[in-house]
């Protein structure tokens, strides 16, 4: 009797102590630094990755770094001074397009960052080395373009569906083509680590607005990941209330497109999207913007989508 109890004992503290080592190491640690698409140029599109057992970050996209550095850390998500986190903490950076609220926290941060590696499709590297790191308009802290070209950052130029290691962390990423506006060109970006997958998409408009079959062509490439449960989570834009115009989109979306993207990204999936939180970005700060997104996003959920509201500053894990 006493050995049957001493089994069921340490069959007990063994399934505690993995499910406690699991919740200690999730798949993903993300820190959004800036969750907003405009304005507010203290919280702007940034979001940190890391594999979940490590501090070595990869920031995608780096509208907002010192401020939401600054939040994440008064709030015991991050240790150390700004200046050390992102010296010491942030990796490299992936950029999904050259829009100012996507780099003005890398442009503003590089006089005082470290050797980095930015990471993005050759379109948006051209952006990058011919608006802003120019001596007329910025010093040259990258290894091209104007000269002289300081070499802080080296660009790693990434090849649409092509896997690329993501240098000093344990994680890879994979780019797809977004339409973002007539003949502008932003990027999805699918990280992977040894526990799973996460889609963080840069600015993006419908399909059927941008005259484009690029997120069909995403959708179809991630709806196997959703299927087998590997993909952790999927964050995605949703800029403006449905009263906005789709003349007016610029390149977003509202909550009636998103909905309708997400039936074919559902489709596509065999019903099992529902099992895949979606993170909505973006959101512009204009009046009652925010209050209205979420709720026409709300009525609209047909399907049961798990929707979840980024906020600067916080832990996030994904298992």
């Amino acid at each position: 009797m006493l050995k049957i109890l001493l089994s069921l004992f340490l069959l007990i503290f063994l399934t505690i102590s993995l499910s406690a080592q699991q919740k200690k190491n999730p798949a993903f640690k993300i820190i959004p630094l800036g969750v907003k698409g405009g304005l507010d140029e203290g919280n702007l599109s940034s979001y940190l990755i890391a594999e979940g057992g490590s501090n070595a970050y990869i920031a995608l996209d780096a509208g907002t770094l010192h401020e939401g550095i600054s939040k994440a850390i008064a709030g015991k998500v991050l240790s150390g001074t700004p200046d050390q986190v992102l010296k010491r903490n942030i990796k490299g950076y992936c950029i999904s397009h050259g829009h100012l609220d996507h780099v003005s926290g890398l442009i503003l941060n590089s006089p005082n960052d470290t050797s980095k590696f930015i990471y993005a499709l050759p379109s948006v590297i051209k952006v990058l080395k011919e608006r802003y790191f120019t001596w007329q308009n910025w010093a040259n802290f990258t290894n091209e373009g104007d000269k002289p070209a300081l070499g802080e950052y080296k660009y790693v130029y990434l090849e649409e569906k092509k896997d690329t290691i993501l240098n000093n962390t344990s994680l890879s990423v994979k780019a797809f083509s977004l339409s973002h506006g007539t003949n502008y060109e932003s990027t999805a970006f699918l990280i992977h680590a040894k526990g799973g997958y996460m889609l963080y998409l840069g600015d993006t408009g419908a399909d059927p607005n941008e005259k484009s079959d690029k997120l069909e062509i995403l959708w179809k490439a991630i709806a196997p990941l959703i299927k087998s449960n590997t993909l952790k989570a999927i964050f995605l834009e949703v800029s403006f209330p449905d009263e906005v115009a789709d003349k007016a989109l610029f390149g977003h979306l509202n909550p009636r497109l998103f909905t309708k993207e997400m039936a074919s990204l559902n489709t596509f999936s065999d019903g099992k999207l529902k099992n895949t939180p979606i993170f909505i970005t973006h959101m512009k700060p204009c009046l009652d913007c925010e209050e209205r997104i979420k709720t026409q996003l709300s009525r609209e959920n047909q399907l049961g989508l798990k929707l979840v509201y980024p906020v600067q500053g916080s832990m996030i894990f994904l298992d």
